[in-house]
Formats: C-alpha cells, structure tokens, sequence
C-alpha cells in the first residue's frame, strides 16, 4: 500500500505538471496567485499579472469562469483550480469541446478533493496511533486501540493539531498555501527518509546488508536536499526564502509605521512565518533522532553487539490455485 500510494502521488504530480503546462502563462498565475500579492480586483490582479510579462485580460478570466461553471477564478491557490483547469483543457480536447469544459473541470476538483481527504484520513489514523503508543508510557490504557476514550482523546488532539493549521492559513492574508505549502513538501520528503530509514533497519535484521545500497542511496540524497532546503527555509536571510528572515523584515515595515492600515494583517504574517520557522526546526530534530537512533541500531547489529530481532509479520504464500492467480 505504501508503494501504491507513492506511486498514485508521483503520478498526480505529474499530472499537475503537465496540466500546468496546459495553461496560457498569464491565467496560470492569475489563478495561482494570491489577492494579497496581485491585487484584490480583477482589474489590479490582471495589471500585476500582465506587468510580470503574462499578459491575461478580465475578459479572458471571466469568460473562463463561466465555461467551468465558476463566479471568478482569480487567486484561487492551492492548486486545485489550475489543475482542474489544465485536465479539463486536455479531456475536453479529447472529445466533446469546450461544450463539456465545466464536467471536466468539476470531475477533476472532485478527483483531487477525494485524494486529499483520503491522505487526511490516512494521516490523522497513523498520528493518532503514534500518540496513542507515545502516552501509553504515561498512562498505559492509552496504548490500548481498543479502549473508546484513549481512540476519543487522541483523535482530538490529531485533529485539532492539524485543523489549528488550517485554521492559520486560512487567517493568512496571502492565502494559506503560502504558510503551509512549505511545510508539507519539507514534511513530505522527511517522511520519506524516515520510512527509508525503516526499510534499511529491516534489511539490516533480516542478515540483508548487500541490498542496503536501494535504501541508503535515495536516503542520504533526500537527508542532504531536504534537511539543506529546510535550513535555507529557516535562516536564509533573503526574506523571499527564509521565514525568519520574512518575518523580520515584516516587523521592520510595522514599526516603522507605513503599514498601519494593515496591522492585523502584518501581524498574522509575522506570527505564521515564525510559526512555521519553529515547526520546521521541531520536524527536523525529530528526523535527525531517528536518524541519529536508527544508525545506533545499525552499528550494534552489523558489530554483533546487538541482537538482530524481526518483529515484522514473514511472508506468507498465497493459497490460490495456479489457475487463480
């Protein structure tokens, strides 16, 4: 399942990619980008777009909008929209024309939502069980999946922790995918190394140590990029990179009082850049541990000084008849 679902998620990258390239320049970055960048009419969002080099009129915008079935589909980001818009190009060339655009576009943003609801749910599922293994050291019956108030509790408290960030985006002037999107590609990628980490750690018990080379060699690349682009996330100080480096240069327009209009606004962006600065150094320290304990483990077991125990489930042969399979 894991491979499954790496593979599904490479493959709608792609799509992503692909559909992207579908779109004129100018409506990709007119969807893309959000009020607080390009402007908060029509009109200031297609000048801004326009003076980039990708012209886009608000003729072009709105005609698009209602071939989809959408009121606007100015600074729509996150996306959805443009990559409901780029398959929706593609299937509708495939047959019907722009009669069916909208069907297309609908079924996309249905295909997506189903995709990242399920990803939740997934998550949500394994963070509850983690938590639920982390207090059981605390209080025992926690650990129990079976005992309805630890499940309650510790749903809570996933769900909560991750609807508190999406909460923060919302509240983000820019649009919330510029406070979380960082962060999940960061997550995303040390999520990986830690499940390479695992791999190498089985291969490693199961007396396998000449097939280390599959797992270590993507994991030593996804440690050097991803730990090297959280840090540049972290201190870089180009404001345009670092969060830190952001939320300074935020604090700097407020006291200096040119921003004053906007204040709550200035002050939700500084305390979402320093917000995501301290979870990105939380997700780091925590991969480096189970980088730094998972080398431990690889060291005793290879020197023999450490017991090479397999508490995964053996493979067992399936009991089909050849003419089943």
């Amino acid at each position: 399942m894991a491979r499954l679902a790496g593979g599904v998620e490479s493959f709608v990258a792609i799509m992503a990619m692909i559909a992207a390239c579908v779109l004129q320049p100018g409506i990709y970055f007119a969807v893309n980008s959000p009020g607080g960048v390009v402007g908060a009419t029509p009109e200031a969002a297609v000048a801004t777009v326009s003076s980039w080099g990708f012209p886009v009129t608000t003729s072009d915008m709105a005609g698009l909008a209602r071939q989809v079935g959408e009121q606007s589909l100015f600074s729509r980001t996150g996306g959805a929209p443009s990559l409901a818009l780029g398959m929706a190009h593609i299937f509708a060339k495939g047959g019907g024309g722009q009669a069916i655009l909208a069907f297309w576009y609908h079924f996309a943003i249905m295909f997506e939502a189903l995709f990242i609801l399920t990803v939740i749910d997934a998550g949500t599922r394994v963070g509850r069980f983690m938590l639920q293994d982390f207090l059981s050291h605390i209080y025992k019956p926690l650990g129990r999946t079976s005992w309805l108030p630890g499940v309650i509790l510790t749903s809570a408290l996933i769900v909560l922790a991750w609807g508190y960030f999406l909460y923060q985006g919302v509240r983000d002037p820019l649009g919330g995918i510029n406070s979380l999107w960082p962060l999940f590609g960061i997550a995303n990628q040390l999520l990986a190394a830690i499940a390479l980490c695992v791999a190498t750690t089985i291969f490693i018990k199961m007396h396998r140590a000449r097939y280390l080379w599959i797992t270590c060699i993507p994991l030593v690349w996804l440690i050097t990029v991803t730990f090297t682009a959280a840090c540049q996330k972290i201190f870089s100080s180009d404001p345009r990179i670092g969060f830190l480096a952001q939320a300074d240069r935020l604090e700097s327009v407020v006291e200096s009082g040119v921003a004053a209009a906007n204040l709550a606004e200035m002050q939700t962006l500084i305390f979402n850049a320093r917000l995501d600065a301290m979870v990105c150094g939380i997700f780091l320290l925590l991969v480096t541990t189970i980088l730094v304990d998972s080398f431990r483990i690889w060291v005793g077991i290879l020197r023999g000084t450490r017991e090479a125990r397999v508490t995964e489930a053996p493979f067992v042969l399936s009991h089909l008849r050849p003419e089943e399979l």
